[in-house]
């Protein structure tokens, strides 16, 4: 396992803004500093706001890069946000929800379209203003069209916003919340509204923070809630139309999505070092790194993270590449990457014993925290139940694209390389159901034809096209399955579930192939094939398929990557491949 090359990163628009907080991060990582482990473990001992840490953050300009460019920012394309939120999480995840939550409360604002109040809200968020967004309420978590936050017209003009939202991150410290609420006594999808609630406007008698939320996980965070008593918002408050907000805002999941698997996938980062830095010295006498069992779960864990990878890095840049199949690609990615970490984790701790549960300011590891904080990522922005429900309304679609051959190959070609410019991102593009399917798998028989091309060539091995062959067959049984099922509204079968977590799985290793077809389409000699080998074969036992022990010694070699190097990241599929230092290729 190699960083990425600097050629890679001359062609990279990321590496800059990346390199850039990468070094910081290292820098604040030191004795005395804000990100030091002792700092960071105090912060969650006293459950205390990591204040220090966002500050640091704004003085870098993070903020900045949660506002298009078109309204004043930085952010060009959302594979770059992902990777700052990731390089974040990788250090700590309190802080990255923290600081991040401004980028998915945002969101909706970015949705709406209208240019003054975006360019309003770009300005006060590079002021240093955090923005929240309060969707859910006590009694009735994710269902939001049960919600009872009104909002009814004033006499005088505006609105007037009564009720109470909880359970939300920055509730009390957003300067601005992004607020869902009923503004049709009949409610339904067009009974909400979302409206954005300046609080340095509203008198202290109009609105009530509600004490922090004890957690399990990310203690310093700021989980509390906020009532409101018949405060008043101007005409200018209300985010896109009257009747809009359930729209707006599950177009703003698409992106908050995103958000929430660059932060998973930063947790599944520092788990991973941590395991391995572990693994890599003497414990009581024993070396760890010599036992073929510990070795084996290293690599199938890191397995587990490069398909994470594959698949988050795909769903960050298709809300510009494949924007009318976002509701399939950001109900997939929030609820794969977050499942598979967890999974991720829970096996790096059987390896850790005793040792995973100390302190995080214990001298072996900080591995409990993170084993603590990443488990409220599977609930943020939906659950990975939600997620798979919102999913399965949409097999019809998804396997008739499938069975059709349907899908956008100019659009799926952007999405899966890296190094190829992002059209600017369209949010009337954006759907609430895909336009044409899940071009990511449904573009699977061509790149497995493709990759079958490369083994007559000589650069791929017939391990690799023997996996790919029977991903390829579990793909089409899956979507015949898929296309079975029948069901009245709200009345899910339980199998369903199951085919969804198998959508996921070939999804993951699908964006797996096609990025590494991409890369291997700009690589210099012999393609390395270890990690995409890896990923068929976790992919492959995740689905219960058979696969031969011989296959699985890529996780042996996987292990070995990562304890050549116990403390760098291990994030990329693409570590593997060293690109060409010109731009040919960069469209195949």
């Amino acid at each position: 396992m190699t960083t990425a090359s600097p050629a890679t990163r001359a062609q990279d628009p990321s590496a800059a803004p990346l390199e850039r907080l990468t070094r910081l991060l290292g820098e604040l990582t030191g004795p005395g500093q804000p990100f030091s482990p002792e700092a960071l473990a105090e912060l969650d001992r006293t459950e205390a706001f990591p204040t220090e840490a966002c500050r640091a953050l704004d003085t870098f300009g993070l903020r900045r890069f949660y506002v298009p460019v078109e309204h004043g920012g930085a952010l060009e394309s959302f594979d770059v946000v992902m990777r700052l939120l990731r390089a974040v999480s990788r250090i700590d995840l309190t802080v990255a929800l923290s600081h991040g939550k401004t980028y998915l409360g945002a969101a909706a604002t970015w949705i709406a379209g209208e240019p003054e109040a975006a360019r309003r809200l770009g300005r006060r968020i590079a002021e240093g203003t955090p923005v929240s967004c309060a969707l859910t309420e006590r009694h009735h978590g994710s269902d939001l069209m049960a919600g009872e936050v009104t909002a009814r017209p004033a006499p005088d003009g505006g609105w007037l916003l009564s009720g109470e939202k909880w359970l939300i991150n920055l509730a009390t410290r957003g300067g601005l919340v992004t607020v869902l609420a009923r503004t049709d006594e009949e409610g339904g999808p067009r009974g909400f509204s979302l409206f954005l609630v300046d609080k340095s406007r509203l008198a202290p008698e109009h609105f009530t923070h509600l004490p922090k939320v004890p957690t399990y996980g990310i203690r310093g965070a700021d989980i509390s809630g906020i009532a409101f008593h018949d405060a008043p918002l101007p005409e200018d408050a209300l985010i896109g139309r009257v009747g809009e907000g359930i729209e707006i805002i599950v177009k703003a999941l698409h992106f908050s999505r995103t958000g929430c698997v660059a932060m998973s996938l930063g947790a599944g980062d520092h788990a991973l070092a941590l395991a391995a830095e572990f693994v890599a010295q003497d414990a009581d006498g024993v070396r760890l790194a010599r036992d073929p069992y510990v070795r084996r779960e290293l690599g199938e864990a890191a397995a587990g993270l490069l398909l994470s990878d594959a698949a988050g890095l795909v769903a960050a840049r298709s809300p510009h590449a494949l924007a009318g199949e976002m509701s399939v690609v950001s109900a997939v990615a929030k609820a794969y990457v977050p499942t598979e970490v967890d999974d991720l984790i829970a096996r790096l701790l059987h390896l850790l014993g005793p040792y995973g549960l100390l302190r995080p300011d214990d001298p072996h590891t900080g591995f409990a925290k993170v084993e603590r904080d990443h488990r409220i990522i599977g609930i943020f922005d939906g659950s990975s139940l939600v997620n798979r429900s919102a999913l399965i309304e949409q097999f019809p679609r998804i396997a008739r694209g499938y069975a059709k051959g349907r899908w956008d190959a100019e659009g799926l070609a952007e999405a899966t390389n890296p190094h190829a410019p992002l059209r600017p991102m369209r949010p009337r593009e954006l759907g609430l159901v895909s336009s044409g399917g899940c071009s990511i798998v449904a573009g699977l028989p061509a790149a497995v034809g493709e990759l079958r091309d490369l083994a007559v060539r000589g650069h791929a091995s017939t391990a690799l096209t023997t996996l790919a062959g029977q991903l390829l067959d579990v793909s089409d049984r899956l979507h015949q399955d898929m296309a079975a099922i029948r069901f009245p509204p709200r009345a899910v079968p339980g199998h369903a579930f199951r085919l969804a977590e198998r959508f996921e799985s070939c999804f993951a290793a699908a964006s797996a192939l096609h990025l590494w077809l991409r890369a291997a389409a700009r690589a210099r000699g012999p393609i390395p094939e270890a990690a995409l080998l890896a990923c068929l074969v976790k992919a492959l036992t995740d689905l219960e398929e058979p696969v031969d022990d011989a296959d699985r010694t890529a996780f042996d070699d996987l292990a070995e990557a990562v304890l050549s190097r116990p403390s760098a990241p291990f994030h990329s599929l693409l570590d593997h491949v060293e690109p060409t230092g010109s731009q040919q290729g960069a469209a195949s």
